[in-house]
């Protein structure tokens, strides 16, 4: 089964999302998946060097109250998942076009998944700055990736139009608002939803690879 996951790195309800994916693809043992990670850029008119994030939000939603309330629920529903967010940490609001693209550069060292867990890691519960290269460099190092290839890959062009032709393409399709889930490209889901969720979704796409099987 291919399961694309479309997020993007700076995205608090996509960790939770990501959490409780991974909670119900642990109830189905037996499904075999290819994971895509697929990038969507939520602020892709950020520039590289960043900008302050209490004023991004403060702007984006009207003001510190309501951002409170929203970093409230966000931290609820991340407590559950084994999140210790820590927003009060997060100074800036990276471009996130260079963490995308180091994950698509982490496919050549069989870590996708692990580099998404240590971005989301790195920017909500330690107020890294994933937007500067070297702080990437650092995460990937510990990953196993060659600090050197990793570092010479985000300072060149590579892959740049890639990114923003995965992110054209979600838009295409209708995406606008993630995580968003897309099974075998026929069934889609959006939003952080629960497993139980996840799981009837996981079930209804199963059941279709085994009728088109026995058809």
């Amino acid at each position: 089964m291919k399961i694309e996951f479309i997020f993007d790195t700076v995205c608090p309800w996509c960790y939770v999302g990501k959490r409780r994916f991974e909670r119900a693809l642990a109830q189905r043992p037996g499904t075999r998946t290819e994971i895509v990670w697929r990038p969507f850029l939520l602020n892709p008119d950020i520039p590289p060097e960043g900008i302050d994030r209490r004023a991004y939000l403060d702007r984006k939603f009207g003001g510190p109250a309501r951002v409170q309330r929203i970093h409230a629920a966000v931290a609820a529903a991340g407590n559950a998942e084994g999140i210790d967010f820590a927003f009060d940490l997060i100074n800036r609001a990276p471009n996130t076009l260079n963490s995308h693209r180091m994950i698509r550069f982490a496919a050549g060292f069989g870590c996708q998944q692990e580099t998404v867990e240590a971005l989301y890691r790195a920017y909500f519960t330690e107020g890294q700055d994933i937007g500067v290269i070297q702080i990437l460099v650092g995460l990937g190092e510990k990953l196993g990736i060659p600090a050197d290839a990793l570092e010479n890959y985000l300072r060149s062009d590579t892959d740049i139009s890639a990114v923003l032709n995965d992110n054209a393409r979600a838009h295409r399709q209708g995406v606008n608002g993630v995580p968003c889930l897309i099974l075998d490209g026929s069934y889609a889901l959006a939003g952080a939803q629960e497993p139980d969720i996840l799981l009837r979704l996981i079930d209804i796409a199963r059941q279709s690879e085994t009728e088109l099987a026995l058809s």
